[in-house]
């Protein structure tokens, strides 16, 4: 599917599934909310007839006792047609709330059931992700509430009608072909509206995406720094102009519409009225008559038109409600095996047989032909330029992707036939673009195993590992400090100041304590573990993760090739290839791309200490 193409609307399913997640979210508020909504419908009808035979019965002289029955009954009628919205207004903004509640869980247990990576990175998905995140919530009430809304309509549609025929057949005839327009035309505004929306969606994420640079902590030093602050700020401006602009055209598109549709009912009624009048004046209707034909004839248009709003935004909301269908039953991005193999404790290797990657056959090759072999209780270190393919290697170690050919294999056991949460669970690893939390700093450990995330004497023994727990304990409130500025605790909602941001490196460390809560794995991926850390703080980490990692079979990227000279294998990556490995010793004698990175590196060192004075050496 392109990406401003509309998904497939398949009216019958999607209403099934709407009206099924209305009940699902409360039986009762439905039962409730539909016969209100029926009543409601009969209700202006009702009030019609009673104004008639009032108005007759005055005329004729009716009795008082009969007078004071029938004004009674117009009053109650009129007390429960105006109660009857505010009841309704609360039923349907509480079954609102409940349908939201269970759309958003369905929603999101959905998106969890993606093995990869592949969702989360294609713009097609993201756009259908926000638009099934609204349509999720609103959608099913929307069907409901305008199905309902339908229904209501055509109960006073068909009172007023059969009013009508007693007294103007012909007039209830021309009333009724009138409608068929009406509908067809709100109909095809929602069509138009529902496609408007998505095609504007690459457009509102482009504008969102300026918003959270300009209001975000990560991009602030930059965005003021640089003087992005103006520059972006226009960027947005001009998305936000160009999807007003196509909102702006359905708009009036609409207005012009439903105008002519006005002036067309206006013109009806007015002839309508006329001919009322007149036959009142041959003696041919009663005043009482007279009365129920301008409630029917006001009845009819005004139902005719809300039946085709109703029927419109049934249709929209269906429209809409497709995109939300289309993630909660999507397929597994990734194959997932019938009988899912077990995967045992690594013994033996992991395996990497002829391995070749690309994103989609439009995309150039990452990875061409990699074979290799990761031994059980030994360190592989992987070097390589920047876009070499090591990233892309992480991610299919961790079956974020699958291999495009080839296969990689667990003593023996291809990663697609074993349950990929299973395997996941024998792996620890820290990220190069590793993860901080808006929770506080004990959350932010115990998220890197659930299992232990209130076991406190096991946060604090793996932020002491990772160096930090010296920084977390001196923290106003130690490990429940709130590690974010973007919102507060309870306890401290007055407090202007609460929360504290760590600078980078402590960052860093607080993800390596989330690796090494993990225990000791059976495989470890280390994927620029230092990278924001100085010297001191490189050397003190690199200590650990060698004490950490000791008998552990380990991955190790990093472009600081001194942290990963002591690795039992070292592999280098050029161009999707290996075109290198072996132990450092091997790789500095082969005098090969390995020995030449290691020197510039080397030398670089050697010119920051040359250029030390000698007064300042060891401050």
């Amino acid at each position: 599917m392109e990406e401003n193409d509309s998904p497939k609307i398949f009216p019958a399913r999607a209403a099934v599934a709407a009206l099924g997640l209305a009940f699902r979210a409360s039986p009762l508020l439905v039962f409730a909310y539909v016969v209100l909504a029926l009543a409601s419908g009969s209700l202006p009808v009702a009030i019609g007839w009673l104004t008639k035979l009032i108005v007759d019965g005055l005329v004729d002289g009716v009795s008082l006792e009969r007078a004071i029955t029938l004004g009674s009954a117009l009053a109650v009628a009129g007390l429960l047609q105006g109660i009857a919205p505010i009841v309704s207004r609360f039923l349907g903004a509480e079954l609102g709330r409940e349908i939201g509640l269970i759309a958003q869980e369905s929603l999101f247990t959905a998106v969890n059931r993606f093995i990869g990576l592949a969702p989360f990175e294609s713009p097609n998905y993201l756009d259908r992700m926000r638009l099934a995140k609204r349509s999720g919530q609103d959608g099913p009430h929307q069907v409901l509430d305008g199905g309902l809304g339908t229904v209501r309509s055509l109960i006073t549609i068909t009172g007023f009608v059969g009013s009508l025929f007693i007294l103007a057949p012909l007039m209830a005839c021309f009333i009724l072909a009138f409608g068929i327009p009406v509908l067809v035309a709100e109909i095809a505004l929602s069509r138009v509206r529902a496609k408007m929306l998505w095609q504007i969606g690459p457009t509102e994420r482009r504008e969102m995406f300026y918003d959270q640079l300009l209001s975000s902590e990560e991009a602030a030093k930059e965005v003021r720094l640089f003087g992005l602050g103006d520059f972006l700020l226009g960027r947005m401006q001009k998305e936000r102009r160009a999807s007003n602009s196509a909102k702006r055209r359905a708009d009036r598109h609409q207005v012009l519409v439903q105008s002519t549709l006005t002036l067309l009912a206006t013109i009806l009624s007015g002839a309508g009225l006329l001919w009322a009048v007149k036959s009142v004046s041959a003696g041919e209707l009663s005043v009482g008559d007279i009365a129920i034909f301008i409630a029917a004839v006001a009845g009819i248009q005004g139902a005719l038109t809300q039946l085709a709003v109703d029927s419109a935004r049934v249709h929209q909301a269906l429209s809409l409600f497709e995109h939300y269908l289309s993630v909660t039953k999507a397929p597994s991005d990734l194959p997932v095996p019938r009988d899912p193999l077990e995967i045992p404790p690594l013994r033996h290797a992991i395996e990497l047989r002829d391995v070749w990657f690309r994103y989609s056959d439009d995309h150039p090759w990452i990875l061409r032909g990699v074979n290799l072999t990761i031994s059980q209780g030994k360190s592989l270190a992987l070097v390589g330029l920047n876009g070499a393919g090591k990233s892309t290697l992480v991610k299919l170690l961790c079956r974020f992707y699958d291999p495009t050919r080839g296969a990689i294999l667990w003593d023996g056991i291809d990663l697609r036939e074993v349950d990929a949460a299973q395997m996941r669970a024998r792996m620890g690893a820290v990220f190069q673009d590793h993860m901080h939390y808006d929770m506080t700093a004990h959350e932010n450990i115990g998220l890197g195993d659930l299992r232990a995330i209130d076991d406190s004497p096991l946060i604090e023994e793996a932020a002491v590992n990772a160096g930090i727990h010296d920084v977390i304990a001196s923290l106003p409130k130690g490990y429940e400090t709130l590690l974010t500025r973007i919102f507060f605790m309870e306890a401290d909602k007055d407090n202007e100041e609460t929360g504290i941001v760590l600078s980078g490196g402590q960052a860093q460390r607080l993800a390596l304590a989330r690796a090494f809560l993990r225990g000791r794995r059976d495989f470890v991926i280390l994927d620029e573990p230092a990278s924001n850390l100085d010297a001191e703080a490189e050397h003190e980490i690199n200590s650990s993760l060698r004490r950490h990692r000791d008998g552990l079979t380990t991955f190790l990227i990093s472009h600081r090739l001194g942290s990963i000279r002591n690795a039992d294998h070292i592999v280098v990556l050029s161009n999707g290839r290996i075109v290198e490995q072996g132990a450092h010793s091997e790789l500095m004698a082969h005098e090969g791309d390995y020995a030449r990175l290691f020197a510039l590196q080397a030398s670089g060192y050697q010119e920051e200490a040359d250029s030390v004075p000698l007064g300042q050496a060891g401050r």
